[in-house]
């Protein structure tokens, strides 16, 4: 099958290659060279914009990283509306607000294309072995079209959540739950560490237990070892957190936990870490502590 995929980012790159892996054809482009050198090296034919990739593919994936940066791929010129025909089913991966997302599919929907909105979960290293979690809003007829052969080669699990925009939704929900579990982590080893316990010997005790979770297995070594290299970067979950807090205002949904951690990832990116992995919050209550965890 013939694939367009534009946006080659640190999620999209490793995507397009499981695309290619099973077997699809895949035409790509982005803004940054790199990415779709990488691409065609793995086989990809490169496109010298959206409106081509569209053009050339009746399927067109977009990993892009906010909504304005969907919105100008999408909607404005040489965008894919405008090398679309009608038909064409836009599956935009990004994790973007829900309002952009309905926005920009009543704009598909006038030109005759389809789209539904696909963010994930997983970070990179589930992008490269293929096992994000995919979260779906849109026409349930189109996800049942791209499930198996598009989205599960991509992703271990893809499950349909609602209309259009219903993706986002879970995906914001997804990011507070990740970002305050963090947070709470990264609290609760400084206070051992500070109360004179090894924070390694409290992570075997209790990773087990009621508090263990898959963000304390990921992550805790990380804040052991100091080891802040990207996965997910604090920038891109300031974003998310950001939407997620603009959503919650406009439908009249409290976010107070959110928003405190928003002001640490904030207090994160003003001390130069915004590229740091989001477990790097760790290095939030050293600051504020005085005490590391690990490193």
């Amino acid at each position: 099958m013939k694939i367009g995929f534009i946006g080659l980012g640190i999620m999209g790159r490793p995507m397009a290659k499981n695309l290619l892996k099973a077997g699809h054809e895949l035409v790509v482009y982005d803004v940054v060279r790199a990415g779709v050198d990488e691409a065609v090296a793995a086989g990809a034919k490169a496109a010298p914009s959206s409106k081509a990739v569209a053009q050339d593919c009746g399927i067109v994936i977009t990993m892009l990283p906010n909504s304005p940066h969907v919105k100008t791929v999408v909607l404005e010129k040489d965008g894919v509306l405008e090398g679309a025909k009608p038909g064409t089913i836009l599956i935009d991966m990004s994790s973007i607000a829900p309002g952009a997302s309905q926005e920009i599919a009543k704009a598909c929907a006038q030109k005759g294309v389809k789209m539904i909105d696909a963010p994930v979960s997983g970070g990179e290293p589930k992008a490269v072995d293929g096992s994000l979690s995919i979260m779906v809003g849109g026409d349930k007829a189109v996800f049942e079209q791209v499930k198996d052969d598009i989205l599960l080669k991509m992703g271990a699990s893809a499950v349909y959540c609602g209309e259009i925009g219903a993706g986002n939704t879970t995906k914001l929900a997804n990011q507070v739950v990740v970002a305050c579990n963090i947070a709470a982590v990264a609290e609760a080893f400084t206070l051992a560490k500070k109360a004179g316990v090894d924070p390694a010997l409290v992570f075997d005790a209790i990773k087990g237990g009621l508090a263990g979770s898959t963000v304390m297995n990921a992550k805790v070594p990380m804040m052991l070892d100091g080891n802040f290299n990207p996965g997910f970067k604090v920038d891109l979950h300031i974003k998310d957190l950001n939407n997620a807090l603009e959503t919650g205002h406009a439908i009249g949904s409290p976010l107070p936990l959110t928003a405190a951690v928003m002001e640490m990832f904030q207090t994160l990116r003003a001390d130069g870490r915004g590229q740091d992995d989001h477990s790097s919050l760790a290095n939030y209550y050293a600051k504020v502590s005085g005490t590391k965890i690990g490193g």
